[in-house]
């Protein structure tokens, strides 16, 4: 699997989960949901919990940090879609980040 794909990371769940084959109530009992929740998960109605990425790494035997970075960049593509952002102001905020960055450095 391919890490920073272009879907929804409840679309990522549903993909895992297929080609595990595993059914929507097993996995959703495996995270300690409900298959209802999961169900809503996996068609963007509801966002996963960042907690259990632990867990759902575990089942799939996935890095950790790739399944949080597919988290991450789906939450940041969420705000930037609900907030109609511009390029321009989504290059601002990559400045500020980088600002950021240089001046955590040199505190250090």
């Amino acid at each position: 699997m391919t890490s920073l794909m272009k879907t929804t990371f409840g679309e990522y769940i549903r993909l895992l989960r297929t080609e595990k084959e595993l059914t929507l109530t097993q996995l959703a009992a495996k995270l300690d949901l409900d298959s209802a929740n999961l169900s809503k998960i996996e068609n963007g109605k509801r966002d996963f919990d960042e907690k259990r990425l632990p867990k759902l790494a575990k089942i799939f035997r996935i890095n950790l940090k790739q399944l949080s970075n597919e988290y991450l960049t789906d939450q940041i593509g969420k705000h930037i879609y609900e907030t109609n952002c511009s390029k321009q102001l989504l290059q601002v905020a990559e400045e500020k980040a980088e600002y950021r960055r240089l001046k955590s450095t040199k505190t250090i």
